[in-house]
């Protein structure tokens, strides 16, 4: 008979083909930082890959998997469709069950119909018992194979027939099961379980009858689970009390009594619910949805030798799924906002995230889906089982598309083989130091790899000239620098590099020219000896990537195509600018930033435009605009130019003349303990001694668009209409002498 695995009702980085240590060269000093602690102690052993799956037309809410390979869906759908195969063609019935191979994702022998008489009925919950012989299900549904059963059924596996000996009726929807070997756990709606008061949670056995197990919640209860020694219960929910004792969303409760054990007033915000609990053989996870300001979304460890916290992350998306694989902690959501933690801060949703069970920081596992149909959060629940020496994880839920390919419903993925190519690398050079040139390129990204290598080929040749390694996620990824002083001035070379996991390599990025200079360029030497740790020069072509030219590395992600290579230049020497459109475009730092006590920007503006714009500034958004902007210089519809910082309000300092009159402009802004000052074209325009502080927060530099509501005489358009050129950043207050002198240098 089966024996049940790792079953959800609701591990892959591979090592590097060859050891780091053997790979020639290594990170610029100024390079990022390596992986996180988490990434080497847990790598993700499953791959982002999505398998070929048979496909639903409705939600999944529950899965079950089997030892021998079964996986068990329940739902809200009606057929079950071929992978590939488009909506409303090549359907087979499925009344809101279905049972799939978990080595070839296409539907097995098993077919079990749950109704209801009105309404809709939908399956919740799935569980196996310990020995595998028994599917329970829960969810609203009043017959299976058109045998009476009330919410709640037990499906014998070997017949794929529903058990005439299990009944109970059950007053209202089931939405949790959890099974050990004589008891069965349920969770949801109800207040009866078999005529008798049960109030959102309840147990029964093996055999239907009632237990006295009273563990009595005042509102719906969504996720229950039992510790591996069976001594205890995981309850979790939307309650504020538990047999009237105060503990929200999450309580642990006697396995027998349901009396509880440990309480969690206060521990999860008020607005906020527990979605969905797993365990392992050391602690329990939980996966929590809110709703309104200040919820908490993310997903929280704790310890089954104390039932306190370990960690928590506090990503904001309404997490819907856990599962525990291999030491990894893999979820469902639509996490939007991770920024609280250090990571992403505002990136498009992402759906499937990967945590080690020791550490809350992500790894670098990011298949995706979309949010689908219904109550759009996309995946709902998440099942592992092995077949034929392969570990497979599904994944079930109202999404339409996996990794942007239509497949709704169901998907899977596995351990290998990996097919998955990192993106292609984008690449700059530089010649601004004499006798030398400078190869700069954006790490990629791969969906589940973050550590990639590098190979750098120069003038067509079919072996590396250098080789290295470098540690991204996407919405992370650090410039990477490589000097070859092979050259001599005059000589011309091209570069281009590849990036490997290990496994798949991309395909050679487009080749970059450069031509070795017998000198410095005046101007760009001028910037860097002052200092500027972001320094954008905008030399690239098609790209997204604005490389910083010095030794911070901290290049800039180039948003919705702005127009690249425009000439003349700001400066003199071999160098173009940026064209932004108004309206969309714009560039982002890659580092964030935090408590700016003094700084300088500095660059270069050309336009005509009569909509004003920000031209430069920090935010702490970078896919949308900040909620929190200041930093920044913009331009009024009428050209003059404002300098702006926040200290318990707007602080603003705004030129006399107008700068919108299609020549090129120097503008630099300073605040330090002298104040605020703002320098147009080498001269101070407008100052302010007393605005010597400024908002601390963690924020990106933004060029091009951000954020103006709230600043004074805020113009027509958030976004700048005109060219920039070289743009930098310093950590310090720019002395007068120091811009008269850079604007002096111009013209070389």
């Amino acid at each position: 008979m089966m024996k049940a695995t790792t079953v959800r009702r609701r591990g892959r980085t591979r090592a590097a083909a060859a050891a780091l240590g053997l790979l020639a060269g290594a990170l610029s000093a100024a390079a990022a930082a390596g992986p996180p602690a988490s990434a080497l102690t847990a790598p993700v052993s499953i791959t982002a890959d999505d398998l070929s799956t048979w496909q639903t037309n409705g939600i999944v809410w529950s899965m079950a998997a089997s030892a021998d390979g079964v996986v068990y869906a329940g739902g809200t759908f009606s057929t079950v469709r071929p992978p590939g195969a488009a909506a409303g063609t090549s359907e087979q019935p499925a009344v809101n069950f279905a049972a799939f191979d978990a080595a070839t994702g296409a539907p097995t022998g098993c077919s079990l119909s749950f109704t209801v008489s009105s309404g809709t009925a939908t399956v919740r919950s799935l569980v196996l018992s310990p020995d595998g012989r028994t599917l329970y299900a829960g969810g609203r549904f009043g017959a299976v194979n058109g045998v009476g059963v009330s919410n709640i059924a037990a499906i014998d596996t070997a017949t794929c027939t529903p058990r005439q000996d299990f009944k109970i009726a059950v007053s209202a929807t089931v939405r949790a099961l959890a099974v050990t070997g004589d008891t069965v756990y349920l969770g949801g709606d109800f207040t009866q379980v078999g005529g008798q008061p049960r109030s959102h949670f309840a147990a029964v056995t093996t055999g239907a009858s009632l237990l006295p197990f009273t563990a009595d919640a005042d509102e719906v209860a969504r996720a229950v689970e039992v510790t591996p020694d069976g001594r205890h219960v995981l309850l979790g929910g939307d309650f504020f009390q538990i047999n009237g004792t105060n503990t929200h969303a999450l309580a642990v409760v006697d396995a027998t009594t349901g009396q509880l054990t440990k309480s969690y007033p206060g521990f999860i915000e008020n607005n906020s619910t527990v979605q969905d609990i797993t365990t392992d053989a050391g602690g329990f996870y939980t996966g929590n949805e809110g709703t309104g300001g200040g919820v908490f979304d993310g997903r929280i460890a704790l310890n089954l030798s104390n039932f306190e916290q370990r960690w928590r992350d506090t990503c904001l998306g309404a997490t819907q799924a856990l599962l525990v694989h291999n030491g990894v902690l893999y979820s469902g959501s639509h996490a939007h906002d991770c920024s609280s933690m250090n990571e992403f801060p505002d990136q498009p949703r992402k759906h499937l995230l990967a945590q080690s069970v020791d550490d809350p920081k992500l790894l670098p596992w990011f298949p995706d889906t979309n949010d689908g149909i219904g109550e759009p959060v996309g995946p709902r629940v998440m099942a592992q089982t092995d077949k034929g020496g392969r570990h497979y994880l599904w994944v079930g839920g109202e999404f339409t598309t996996v990794n942007s390919k239509g497949q709704q419903g169901l998907t899977r993925f596995a351990d290998g083989p990996d097919t998955g190519a990192p993106w292609v690398p984008n690449v700059s050079v530089s010649t601004v130091a004499a006798n030398k040139v400078e190869v700069n390129w954006q790490t990629s990204f791969d969906t589940d790899d973050g550590t990639l290598t590098y190979r750098i080929y120069k003038d067509g040749a079919s072996t590396p000239v250098h080789t290295t390694t470098g540690y991204s996620v996407f919405w992370d990824r650090p410039q990477l620098r490589w000097t070859d002083t092979d050259v001599a001035p005059g000589e011309t070379h091209t570069y281009r590099i590849t990036a490997s996991d290990g496994i798949n390599t991309s395909a050679k990025s487009p080749a970059v020219t450069a031509t070795v200079a017998a000198k410095a360029e005046s101007y760009p030497a001028a910037v860097l000896a002052d200092g500027a740790n972001l320094y954008w020069r905008y030399d690239e072509g098609t790209s997204t990537f604005a490389a910083d030219t010095g030794t911070g590395l901290d290049n800039g992600f180039l948003r919705n195509t702005p127009s690249y290579r425009q000439t003349p230049a700001a400066v003199s020497g071999p160098s173009t600018a940026i064209g932004f459109n108004g309206s969309t475009q714009y560039a982002y730092s890659n580092r964030s930033r935090t408590q700016l006590t003094q700084f300088s920007v500095e660059t270069w503006i050309k336009t005509t435009t009569t909509k004003g714009g920000k031209i430069i500034g920090f935010g702490n958004k970078t896919m949308e605009l900040s909620g929190k902007d200041d930093k920044h210089v913009y331009m009024l519809n009428n050209g003059r130019l404002a300098f702006g910082t926040s200290n318990s309000g707007t602080q603003t300092v705004t030129t006399t003349g107008a700068y919108n009159n299609g020549a090129w402009h120097h503008v630099v802004a300073t605040q330090g303990s002298n104040g605020m000052a703002l320098y147009v074209d080498g001269q101070l325009r407008a100052s302010n001694t007393r605005y010597t502080k400024n908002e601390s927060y963690t924020g990106h530099w933004r060029v091009g668009g951000d954020n103006l509501a709230g600043w004074p005489s805020r113009p027509t358009s958030n976004f700048f209409a005109g060219q920039i050129d070289e743009t930098a950043v310093y950590p310090t207050a720019l002395s007068a002498s120091r811009i008269s002198a850079h604007y002096a240098l111009r013209n070389g």
